[in-house]
């Protein structure tokens, strides 16, 4: 029976990927998280009772921990999702973003890379590092075009620059040791489960509310959508399929501006919800430093290699999120360590 660990597991996109592994695999899933404060054990509810399913709480920074986790589950891949993935976070705190993205996916390389070592040479053929990033690597687009694979890297916050050295530090462990690595870049991601400090949870649930909702700006950057669970299927597909040593771009084809979004998401709370319109909640604040002007995914390779197509088009995908919400609002009003205060406002920033 296979074995897939699953870094960061309990996290957004994390807990989408061990829920589809459950659910079409017959694989063991080995869940390794920290449990930060964004990880979300509720997400993952049934899943300890799974015949298929373990957990193990370590860093991905601790060397010693996962070399003892390596060898107790043998895992023959490793699908590495665990990051610090929010920008403004990283305007203020940079340090955190640093250690996890880059120290922590160099410790877990070469973890993996002395694990693979020593596999016999059939499961050290197969086994698989599939390395999960974003498009933000790639910078900001003007107002046509697309990312594609080879597209030059530009990164322009904390956040982005510390995922751009590690998709670079995956490919040198390809390269120079030839550890099995494959990769992927994704467009900005929603759906259930995602913490309340990305764009369309953070203006769901201030709607609800009936509290200010904050548009970075005039809304005008744009970015592209991808349901969480059509991002979880691609995962799957290019741990499976994917050529060894290539990458491979996920995106929904639904780029949409900040504040069509929001606007989108006022109109559906208004229909589900009831009350006077959210759309007078819309307040412009000031714009984030170094905010990226538009992002746009080209998912040709991965539709034309691999064949995955997206399920969800934008709009039913976010009715359904936030039908979601609505649904579950004690989770959501639940997180009382989270304040959904402004952050990104550096003193010095954008300078």
């Amino acid at each position: 029976m296979q074995t897939i660990m699953v870094t960061g597991g309990a996290g957004f996109i994390g807990s989408a990927v061990i829920r589809l592994l459950l659910r079409r695999t017959e694989a063991v899933v080995v869940n390794l998280d920290k449990l930060t404060y964004a990880a979300n054990p509720l997400a993952l509810e049934g899943a300890e009772r799974h015949r298929r399913y373990r957990f193990e709480r370590a860093d991905i920074a601790d060397g010693a921990a996962l070399g003892q986790i390596l060898e107790r589950h043998q895992p023959d891949a490793i699908m590495h999702l665990a990051a610090e993935t929010h920008v403004d976070r990283s305007i203020d705190g940079p340090a955190d973003f640093i250690r996890t993205n880059i120290v922590g996916s160099y410790t877990l390389l070469e973890a993996a890379r002395g694990y693979w070592a020593g596999l016999p040479a059939a499961r050290a053929q197969a086994f698989r590092f599939h390395h999960v990033s974003t498009d933000e690597v790639f910078g900001s687009l003007g107002a046509e075009g697309a990312f594609t694979e080879t597209t030059r890297y530009d990164p322009n916050s904390p956040y982005s620059a510390s995922k751009a050295a590690s998709d670079h530090l995956v490919r040198a462990w390809h390269a120079t040791y030839g550890l099995p690595v494959v990769l992927s870049n994704c467009s900005n991601n929603y759906g259930p489960w995602q913490f309340p400090e990305k764009l369309i949870p953070l203006m769901i649930a201030k709607a609800l509310r009936g509290e200010a909702l904050p548009v970075y700006g005039r809304g005008e950057n744009i970015r592209d959508w991808l349901q969480v669970d059509d991002h979880a299927r691609a995962l799957q597909l290019i741990l499976e399929c994917g050529r060894v040593g290539e990458s491979y771009n996920v995106g929904g084809r639904a780029e949409r501006r900040n504040i069509d979004v929001v606007l989108a998401i006022c109109d559906l709370v208004d229909a589900l919800a009831g009350g006077a319109s959210r759309r007078s909640l819309v307040t412009y604040v000031p714009d984030r430093p170094g905010h990226d002007r538009r992002y746009a995914i080209d998912a040709s390779k991965l539709e034309t290699e691999l064949g995955w197509r997206p399920q969800e088009s934008f709009e039913s995908g976010l009715s359904a999120t936030v039908r979601w919400y609505l649904d579950h609002r004690d989770w959501w009003q639940g997180i009382g360590q989270y304040r959904q205060d402004r952050l990104g406002l550096a003193a010095g920033a954008g300078r």
